[in-house]
């Protein structure tokens, strides 16, 4: 069974996490939430969201994919964080998936993630963003390589379904997907 890491700071956007987090268990992906410290995390729309974990335990296992949320300031506390970028980078070294979404993905170009890489985010997130060899795309989810971006909270089921998809396979993604009744 495919096992993900959600960091969650202070300030995330809720939806994005919460529908990560909610697709990803619906497909059996162990998922584990951590707190970059050992508050309760309050999201940028006043959600007081609880992670499962601290990061500094969450650390001590390893993970499929690392997924992050966006939302301002939580993009910042994640990208200003030495924990999440190490991490990042050792995950993208291992030929793990590195996945961010709405102003998260300017985490992974911080952390040299999307140098030569197609990405999409949240309009304005990856602007003045140093990332040599960017292909900048305004689609709603986007996947290149092992690192998976998308543009923000309406776009987060389907990028939780990308994660399903890429983590389980295709035939689990639809499965998940018909349960969730969505029009076609």
């Amino acid at each position: 069974m495919a096992n993900a890491l959600i960091p969650l700071a202070q300030g995330c956007e809720e939806m994005e996490a919460v529908t990560v987090v909610d697709l990803l268990r619906r497909a059996g992906i162990e998922v584990t939430t951590a707190g970059l410290d050992e508050q309760p995390v309050h999201a940028s729309r006043g959600m007081v969201l609880v992670p499962d974990t601290t990061l500094d335990e969450a650390l001590q296992h390893s993970y499929d994919i690392i997924v992050l949320p966006g939302g301002l300031p939580g993009a910042d506390h994640l990208g200003n964080d030495e924990r999440i970028i190490n991490l990042l980078r050792e995950m993208a070294g291992n030929g793990k998936y590195t996945a961010a979404i709405c102003a998260a993905p300017r985490v992974l170009a911080h952390a040299g993630l999307l140098d030569g890489k197609r990405a999409t985010s949240f309009p304005g997130a990856l602007d003045g963003a140093s990332v040599p060899g960017l292909d900048y795309l305004e689609q709603p989810v986007v996947t290149d390589g092992r690192v998976i971006t998308s543009r923000g909270p309406g776009t987060a089921l389907d990028f939780a379904l990308e994660l399903i998809e890429r983590l389980s396979g295709k035939q689990k993604r639809d499965e998940v997907e018909a349960g969730l009744q969505r029009p076609s």
